[in-house]
């Protein structure tokens, strides 16, 4: 039996074409499955949570996204057990930062294909991101700042569904962050690692920590970042001026930016941040509100991903 949770809202409605697709090539197959369409924000997780209650150790079950990275962030987060998940990405979205880092198929049709041979197999690490007494896992990227500022105006422009209907999402992206590196300012920031190491930081433009090498729609931030090697790989960008910023990342897109001054590159199994002042939060590319301070650790459970075969 595979479990379905489709977000049909992702990319600007794309999502409920694209399942229709997928939903005649599994009558077609004869393939036994259950499907839900998520609702309204934060459903997905809740629509996780009660079919996780069907999954033991006796007897797993495949719980496949079909959506944006955003999805993939309320369904980690709504696994109860991760152990007993075999985990499957149906890509819908405009981003597909997950797809890119862990080369699965960026056609959804493809990527059928993959789930239903379940012919490989691996395993991802869980960070789990921490505001307060709220947690929510995520599978890219967590982060503050800059590029967070920009998820939340991106989310929030009318524009957005008319690029995306056009196929031109990505030029929402490049107007906002033009505009918000006109207006940012940059920001003293503390980082803990692993609770014991410390690292004082004075103009930062954004700290993100990734589980993934890319987020933000290619940017390949992290470039030796491993889902499964154990470790969070983490970003800051600071004390440089905004023009050399501007220089800094279209390279970024190669993860070349990693030889300028200004960009280091952090390791850890547990980070907290603290901003002096609240900024802009995002996890997966979704607004994670307005925050001074977050945590990120790697739950001790892993889970497994099905892959294409290589």
């Amino acid at each position: 039996m595979y479990y379905f949770v489709v977000n049909p809202n992702s990319r600007s409605g794309a999502g409920r074409m694209i399942w229709g697709q997928i939903h005649a090539q599994l009558l077609r197959r004869k393939i036994k499955f259950q499907y839900y369409f998520t609702q309204y924000v934060g459903h997905a997780k809740k629509l996780t949570s009660e079919i996780c209650r069907n999954a033991s150790p006796d007897s797993p079950l495949t719980l496949v996204a079909v959506g944006g990275d955003g999805t993939i962030c309320e369904v980690l987060t709504g696994l109860s057990h991760p152990e007993n998940i075999l985990f499957g990405f149906i890509p819908t979205g405009s981003g597909n930062d997950f797809c890119r880092s862990m080369h699965l198929p960026t056609d959804p049709m493809e990527a059928l294909n993959s789930i239903l041979e379940k012919k490989r197999v691996i395993s991802m690490d869980l960070p789990r991101l921490m505001t307060g007494k709220r947690g929510c896992r995520f599978g890219i990227s967590a982060g503050i700042g800059y590029d967070a500022a920009v998820c939340q105006e991106v989310a929030a422009s009318p524009a957005k569904k008319m690029l995306n209907r056009l196929g031109l999402g990505k030029l929402i992206y490049l107007a906002v962050a033009l505009k918000q590196l006109a207006f940012i300012t940059p920001t003293p920031m503390q980082l803990t690692l692993d609770g014991n190491r410390c690292c004082h930081f004075s103009r930062v433009y954004f700290c993100a920590v990734m589980n993934q090498k890319y987020e933000g729609g290619g940017f390949k931030f992290c470039p030796a970042a491993r889902p499964g090697d154990g470790v969070l790989d983490v970003i800051v960008v600071e004390g440089i001026s905004k023009l050399k910023l501007l220089l800094c990342l279209p390279t970024a897109f190669f993860g070349k930016h990693t030889h300028f001054r200004g960009i280091h590159i952090l390791r850890c199994r547990s980070i907290n941040v603290k901003s002096a002042v609240p900024l802009a939060v995002h996890r997966d590319g979704e607004s994670g509100g307005i925050r001074d301070n977050f945590t990120v650790f790697l739950e001790k459970t892993s889970l497994k991903i099905i892959m294409p075969v290589l």
